[in-house]
């Protein structure tokens, strides 16, 4: 990915570049790179087109699901997907320093820090505690019983998290909203299959409304 291709990139070119990886991924049909040459090529910069905010989850490797290379993603990475000022530093970094053009924020399936949240897990850390805070309103927002054995009801909480994370990010941060309101960058929610390894494209009230 050079310069003059990232620029000449639109958003939603982007976001069906991602989704077409995803495709390859699900069918075994992933691209043969040249991971030396890669390396080689991107040392001296990099123009990456899309950054992505996602979980920790080892089960969710980012660049694999999406069929991308060396160079060609920036992937922010946090249990839960959540969004502070830091996160969104980088994010801002991304997006409108170095270029990119789609900002996604992919929760997935059976997300273990979700499940954390709905149970109230402590272990006596401050730091975890916090974190797990941040998912609270996602799970207050979500009728039924507090339940994360409960698949239906989790995979909700899941979903409007990463709405809430969109929206939060839309609301803090100027510089990403401005970008979005100009046409230049596009701000998607998605879900992630542990299950098919599908990712699902959601719309802020948790429907699905894309399958590519």
């Amino acid at each position: 990915m050079t310069k003059q291709m990232q620029d000449d990139l639109t958003p939603d070119a982007v976001l069906e570049d991602l989704l077409n990886g995803n495709q390859r991924y699900i069918s075994g049909k992933m691209e043969n790179r040249d991971l030396s040459a890669q390396v080689a090529a991107t040392t001296d910069g990099q123009f990456p087109k899309a950054v992505i905010l996602a979980c920790i989850d080892s089960r969710v490797p980012v660049e694999y699901i999406f069929d991308q290379g060396i160079g060609d993603v920036f992937v922010v990475r946090v249990a839960g997907n959540i969004e502070d000022p830091e996160l969104l530093g980088s994010m801002e970094y991304g997006l409108g320093v170095a270029g990119s053009k789609l900002l996604m924020v992919l929760g997935h399936e059976n997300c273990g820090a979700v499940k954390a949240a709905i149970e109230k897990v402590d272990v006596g850390s401050e730091n975890i505690t916090a974190l797990l805070s941040h998912l609270e309103q996602s799970i207050q927002e979500i009728e039924g019983t507090r339940n994360s054995k409960d698949k239906a009801y989790l995979d909700k909480v899941i979903k409007n998290n990463v709405n809430q994370t969109v929206e939060d990010i839309r609301n803090r941060s100027s510089i990403i909203s401005g970008l979005e309101k100009e046409g230049k960058v596009k701000v998607v929610g998605a879900y992630y299959s542990l299950t098919d390894g599908k990712v699902t494209l959601l719309q802020d009230d948790t429907q699905e409304v894309h399958e590519h």
